[in-house]
């Protein structure tokens, strides 16, 4: 089977903002490829080896591949990212000079080839990312997460995803209920239960993602403690308020709101949208992860977490990254 391959060349600062679209366009995969130099070193402060050589794109630059089927009309959605991107400073994003070209790929040459780049990486000093294909022997108390990303997920080693497992790290003391907003591939959801949470409720509005993370989190072993539904967090709420004889599916692993921690690694815009839905679904002390966060937007995700009631409680940085953890007053809820 062949794939229409669409490559869009923009800023890194766009990043988020251009995987969002190729995905809303319908991209059944979407690549992403940093500008590496000598002035910008890799991170190697976790023992990471990186395969690929230092490339050629500009500075400041990003090259987004994104995948398409062979009966897809390829013209409109080239046409209608051009106007998005043309739009992004409205939202606070500049795509700069970007371009957009057209291809088509062999799927095994899409599904198959980067395999060889993806190897063992250490997250945190406990946590380490093992793509299934790999061999791998822990040390000591070393975590390793099993993880096969599929066509359409990362490998759970991008800064946002980085982030948001040291910050797991740093907060689970063991027991916890938590819910994984955007869970992907189900990384945050594994590890969090490598880390000693006892339930996960994973949520993903993409189905494809949902059976990645569910494959994903029975290659852990953890199919009867984390819980991978087709929903979003307004969804878990409004049934959590509903009054039945019969279990809900978010109780199916024991996870019913309000809970101990959320965690979301998504887009900023959405992070706003749904503040005051995740300090409702928190215990009063619970704690809020969230990433996803480019430099640009750090101020205005302060501010609303801040309006909404939350508490900063640390705020990590990766690259031109950031997470926040953040805290709903032990005085609030019930």
């Amino acid at each position: 089977m062949r794939w229409h391959e669409l490559t869009v060349l923009a800023t890194e600062s766009s990043q988020e903002m251009v995987t969002h679209y190729l995905t809303e366009l319908g991209a059944g995969g979407v690549s992403v490829e940093e500008a590496w130099s000598e002035d910008k070193p890799r991170d190697t402060s976790f023992g990471q080896l990186y395969d690929t050589p230092l490339n050629d794109i500009r500075p400041g630059y990003a090259v987004f591949k994104a995948y398409f089927s062979e009966d897809t009309k390829m013209e409109p959605i080239a046409i209608e990212l051009k106007a998005l991107l043309e739009g992004l400073p409205e939202f606070g994003y500049d795509a700069g000079e970007f371009t957009i070209e057209l291809g088509d790929v062999h799927q095994d040459d899409w599904a198959d080839a980067w395999k060889q780049y993806f190897k063992p990486i250490a997250i945190t000093d406990r946590l380490t990312i093992k793509p299934t294909w790999e061999d791998y022997t822990p040390q000591g108390d070393e975590l390793v997460i099993e993880l096969d990303p599929g066509m359409a997920f990362g490998t759970g080693t991008h800064p946002t995803t980085a982030l948001c497992l040291k910050a797991l790290d740093s907060a689970i003391k063991g027991g916890e209920q938590i819910i994984d907003v955007g869970t992907g591939s189900g990384v945050l959801a594994i590890g969090a239960m490598k880390l000693g949470a006892s339930k996960v409720l994973a949520l993903d509005l993409d189905p494809v993602a949902v059976t990645s993370a569910k494959e994903n989190i029975e290659l852990n072993g953890y199919e009867n403690d984390v819980e991978v539904r087709l929903s979003d967090l307004l969804g878990v709420l409004r049934e959590s308020e509903n009054v039945s004889d019969e279990p809900s599916s978010a109780q199916i692993v024991g996870v019913t709101p309000p809970v101990d921690l959320v965690v979301a690694n998504i887009l900023a815009e959405i992070i706003l949208l749904f503040l005051d839905d995740v300090l409702e679904v928190l215990k009063p002390g619970g704690i809020y992860i969230t990433s996803g966060i480019y430099s640009n937007k750090e101020m205005i995700v302060e501010a609303g977490l801040l309006a909404a009631g939350f508490e900063i409680v640390d705020v990590l940085r990766q690259e031109e990254w950031i997470a926040f953890v953040a805290g709903k007053p032990k005085g609030d809820g019930q």
